[in-house]
This record gives structure tokens, sequence and C-alpha cells, in this order.
């Protein structure tokens, strides 16, 4: 196994302390808890902000008085941090149940603006959440639908391709920041110039990408970006980032009450504001990671030239969260390769790391995965098998009707004793 050691500045042992759900055991066999790509275990903070919320503030916003002007504060505050973690202004931040239901609401809204001739762009790597509302949206307006394919050796997207879709009739080009199925980052930059270049929208699902990097939407320059806060140690609901040109200039469908300002026109009826008051509480677990690694943030000058505080956490955060799981993933992927009859899909090569997240895709021969994972998981293994709703890559890999992928997604509170117990499972199962 390769000698990585942990970042020093990633105190792992207080944070594993921080999840209740990590002290699990299954069948005397301690948890491990490699299904992060469908949700993520929440820390006692997020925990303790929801259950808070509901014992002392629970109250619909616009009241005059206190557990409503609470609840008023909360959301704007929460509103602040997820614009920080994004870095964009408070006003571009649009609460919702989950990513795919946020974007049926945009793709709505943006598809009253398509006609007969103009084209879409989606990709063969996406989650469908990215892909389904805009076929259907297309569908309904008579917009045509073009995809973008990819390099079946290493599942990367064909630049050349993609490119090659993108013309004057281009009005939306969706792509995902990174596969939730084989764990490739796309260049996302690139790809919204792309679009920019003939005039087209940008949408990025950044829904896999949230736990494992830091997304700033002004150097990428996206018109839209979506994610799933239960991707990143929070509560099971959707944040969607839009420029503020955007939010005002088209036209939601909503009820007439609603407020014409954004971004609360975007949202409709009563919100979770529990979990709001979660949204907030990770964001700050995020952060808190960054001021443990980074203690000069909190000093009284820190902050300066219009980043704040919490935004210099984030950063930070994502610097030891990087390497802790690129140490995870050297190690898994060198196992990986020792087990007979596997396949792994995505990159393999370590120079070439950068190019994805620590999301494992992998078939062995003899083996179903969902074989593989049931006696996983009867050995305190938590992994997915499936395809995860990225259904266009498994049919377009041959493997949809076979099962699948088994996926193993690491995350940052996961630990090398783990990765190495997990491949002498796969061992033991493999060579039974």
């Amino acid at each position: 196994m390769p000698t990585t050691e942990t970042a020093p500045a990633l105190d792992l042992t207080y944070i594993r302390s921080q999840f209740p759900a990590l002290a699990q055991t299954v069948n005397g066999h301690p948890a491990a808890f490699l299904d992060g790509p469908g949700g993520t275990q929440v820390p006692q903070c997020v925990i303790d902000a929801i259950a808070g919320y509901l014992r002392r503030d629970n109250a619909n916003t616009g009241g005059s008085y206190a557990t409503s002007r609470r609840t008023d504060a909360m959301i704007a505050e929460a509103r602040a941090a997820m614009a920080d973690f994004l870095n964009c202004g408070a006003d571009e931040i649009v609460f919702g149940p989950n990513m795919t239901t946020l974007t049926y609401a945009m793709s709505r809204a943006i598809g009253r603006e398509l006609e007969i001739g103009d084209e879409v762009v989606v990709t063969r790597l996406d989650h469908d959440a990215n892909v389904s509302p805009w076929l259907q949206r297309a569908g309904d307006r008579g917009a045509t639908v073009r995809w973008a394919g990819i390099h079946d050796n290493d599942c990367t997207l064909d630049l050349a391709d993609l490119a090659s879709k993108i013309n004057s009739k281009t009005k939306l080009v969706a792509v995902g920041y990174a596969s939730n199925a084989v764990g490739t980052i796309n260049p996302v930059k690139e790809i919204v110039q792309l679009a920019h270049s003939v005039g087209a929208l940008a949408y990025i699902d950044a829904v896999h990408y949230g736990p494992h990097g830091l997304i700033d939407v002004k150097a990428l320059d996206c018109d839209f970006l979506v994610c799933s806060t239960y991707k990143f140690f929070g509560p099971h609901m959707g944040v969607l980032f839009g420029k503020s040109e955007h939010l005002q200039r088209l036209r939601p469908y909503k009820v007439r009450p609603n407020t014409n300002a954004i971004p609360n026109r975007w949202e409709w009826g009563t919100l979770n504001h529990e979990g709001i008051a979660g949204i907030a509480a990770c964001v700050e677990y995020i952060a808190d990671i960054g001021r443990s690694a980074r203690p000069e943030i909190n000093s009284p000058d820190a902050g300066t030239s219009g980043v704040s505080k919490r935004r210099r956490a984030i950063e930070a955060a994502y610097e030891v969260i990087h390497e802790h799981e690129r140490a995870l993933l050297e190690r898994m992927m060198v196992g990986l390769e020792e087990i007979p009859g596997i396949k792994i899909y995505g990159i393999t090569d370590p120079a070439r790391f950068p190019e994805r997240c620590a999301t494992l895709a992998v078939r062995i021969k003899n083996h179903t995965p969902l074989e593989l994972a049931t006696k996983l998981g009867e050995r305190g293994f938590f992994t997915w098998d499936g395809n995860y709703y990225a259904l266009n890559l498994t049919e377009h890999l041959d493997i949809e009707k076979s099962g699948g992928f088994l996926r193993i997604g690491l995350v940052h509170y996961n630990t090398a004793e783990e990765v190495d117990r997990l491949l002498a499972a796969l061992h033991e199962i493999v060579g039974r």
C-alpha cells in the first residue's frame, strides 16, 4: 500500500467524533460508510441546528412576532452561508427540496424561451436529473437535443465531440461538475466558455462535486449551478445558484401572492425551515475544518479584499479535504488493482487523479454488483450497486442489464483503515 499519510491539518479523530452515525456496528463489524455519493452522514452540529429550530423557533415567515422574525433571520443567515460556500450573492441562492426538483422548475422557466429549431446539449456522463428535465422540456417546445459522447476507456467527456455539438442554435448546455458514478471531474470552466461563445446558458450539476472540491461560481462564470446539501454533510435539501440577471429576467411558474423579488420568487409555498437551519450548520461545519487547519483566518485582519472570513475558511477546508481524499484514493486504487477479475471504470492513472474525485465504480468477474454490495453490507461496508441514475452511462457501457456498477465512495471522514478492511473483504468474497 502507498505510505502517504493523512494530511496533518485534518484531525480525523476529532472529525469522526462529530458524526454519531459512524459509531454504529453491523453484525459485530464496525460500520464503514462508503455510500457518500448517495448521501453523506451529518455532524452533531447539523442535528442540533435542525432540532433546535423545531424546539424553539418553528414558525412561518413574515409574521409580526418573535419566532417568525427569528425564522426570517435564520433563512437570511443560511442564504448568506450558502453564498459564501458558492462565492455568489445571497440574492442568487434559491432553496428547494433537492437538485432534481429545482432543475425541473428551472427547466420550465428556461423552456418558455425555447422554440422550434433551438438546441440543447446534454452528455452521456451525467446523472439523469440534468438530462431528463431538458429532454422533456425540449420535446414540449419542439427543440432539438444533442448528446455529447464520452471516451469509453476512462469515462471522460469527449470535449471535441461536445464542442462540435455547440453552435449558433444552442440555447443551453447542461453538464455535471463531477460524475456521481465514476468520479470524473469535468473541465467545467472550459465548457461554460464554449456555451457562452454562442450565447448559450450553462447549467451545472455540482451535486457530486460538493463534498470533494471548492466551488466558485464567479470563477466558473456559469449561469446556473445546483447542488444538494445532503451530499455535503447537511439535510436532504437542494440549493440553486442563478445569476441575478437570469433570476430577474426569467419568469417562474408560481402562485400569484408570491413576491416578484429574487430569490423568493423562485421559492413556492412554505420552505423546509428546519432543513434550512441545517444548511447553515453544515456550511459552518465545513468552515470550521478550515479554521482548525489555518487558525490565522480567525485573526482580526483576515477577510480582506472583499472575501469573507467564512469563505476563506471554506477554501482552507477543501485544501485539507483534498489532501486526505487523494491519499485514500491512491490507497484504494492500488488495492483494487490487486483483486482478481476486477474492472475499474474511470481514470486509474495516479498522475491524472486531479481529474477525478474519490468515487470508484467497479465490476468483478463472476460477481454481480448486487451480490458484492450485499455481501459487503453483511460485513458492515455500506456501498451502492446499480446505475445511481447515471442511466445513460450504464446503457452506453452496456452494463445496465447486468446490474450496473459497484460504487465505493470516499469522503473526508473515511479512514485508511476502512480502505484496508474493505479490500480484505473483497479479497475474501472473490476468493470463495
